[in-house]
């Protein structure tokens, strides 16, 4: 099944634009790079994780996000200048972390579940990079989606022996739930290693890959976009603009 599903695209976007779009988010977003100059390029790369999420459907992801934005937007024009104290701290720490931390969650949550790990491997070979690179990354693919349903199974199981916050068995979750899932997260890491290697990735040979990426009307919407985003700001903190 998984490699009649990799032959085809699975998303709007290439692989490889997803990545710049995941780079541009950290830097920009995460490490704030461009300061107040990239105020409005920010704003946009903020909300394209969003709407890349509404066209692959997952709908709840792109309604939570649009929520939260909305509310830290708006608790930071009105609520924020109000108060004042450790009120005005808390504030800006709870929308700090919402504005700095949800669009890199966001963007990688989408490259992660709408990229196979065989159309990543083939974008990594085509911008010829070193296996000491794609071979961990391509572990990363598969590892977290396998880790959240492992806890999702964990859950359930424990869920069912009242062993859960708001249980009479609250003080076992750390037991029960913590340290079975930290035990399962190191064996699916070297089940994935060991599964990799044995499909060849770490051999000498170049793999042969069946998938068809390529760049596509709307990556060079993106590109444009994160382009002109980013020249803005070098303009606007050179004084140009």
């Amino acid at each position: 099944m998984e490699l009649l599903q990799s032959a085809a695209k699975k998303s709007l976007l290439d692989p490889r634009t997803k990545m710049l779009l995941l780079i541009c988010v950290s830097v920009f977003v995460l490490g704030n790079a461009g300061g107040a100059y990239a105020d409005e390029f920010r704003y946009v790369i903020n909300y394209m994780p969003l709407f890349l999420l509404l066209f692959s459907h997952r709908w709840k992801l792109f309604l939570y996000g649009i929520f939260l934005y909305t509310a830290a937007y708006a608790l930071t024009a009105f609520a924020v200048p109000q108060l004042h104290g450790f009120a005005n701290f808390l504030m800006l720490a709870v929308v700090g972390i919402v504005l700095r931390f949800l669009p890199g969650i966001l963007t990688g949550m989408y490259v992660v579940s709408t990229t196979t790990v065989s159309e990543f491997i083939c974008a990594m070979e085509r911008m010829h990079v070193p296996q000491q690179i794609t071979i961990p990354l391509s572990v990363m693919f598969r590892f977290f989606p396998t880790v959240a349903e492992e806890a999702a199974s964990i859950n359930k199981a424990m869920s069912m022996r009242d062993i859960r916050f708001g249980g009479r068995k609250v003080f076992k979750i750390i037991e029960y739930r913590l340290i079975p899932m930290m035990t399962c997260s190191v064996r699916i890491g070297q089940e994935l290693s060991a599964a990799s290697l044995t499909r060849g990735l770490g051999g000498p040979d170049k793999r042969t890959n069946i998938c068809r990426i390529g760049f596509a009307f709307w990556d060079w919407v993106v590109f444009a976009s994160l382009a002109g985003g980013i020249a803005l700001t070098v303009l606007r903190a050179s004084g140009i603009v």
